[in-house]
């Protein structure tokens, strides 16, 4: 096993929580920009947390990963789902490595004696 993921999880909401009663303020803010979607309702909780676990891979977030894969699987979603989801998001790291290396080499062409 790479890593215990529910003791991490709850290991990280208990840090989270201590963070909430030095700055409630922030954690307000932060709890109304999550919500924000959800209010919507039209992709449902499932896709959100698939979503959410696509961005949690790119951003290499292991808070992420390990709240949102439960979130997911709570909301129904199969390992199946999971991994197409996961795939999209491997599939758009590659893509925009690709675009920002020819930002690079556009770069390095406008360079003096290059």
């Amino acid at each position: 096993m790479m890593q215990d993921w529910n003791n991490y999880r709850a290991s990280l909401q208990a840090r989270v929580a201590d963070y909430a009663e030095l700055s409630p303020e922030v954690m307000k803010g932060l709890a109304t920009i999550q919500n924000s979607p959800v209010k919507n309702g039209t992709l449902g909780p499932k896709i959100h947390e698939l979503i959410s676990l696509a961005v949690a891979i790119t951003t290499r977030c292991d808070g992420c990963i390990a709240s949102h894969t439960k979130k997911a699987v709570e909301h129904g979603a199969t390992r199946e789902e999971i991994v197409e989801a996961l795939s999209v998001a491997i599939a758009m790291n590659a893509g925009p490595a690709l675009v920002y290396s020819a930002r690079v080499l556009e770069a390095h062409s406008q360079l003096p004696n290059t």
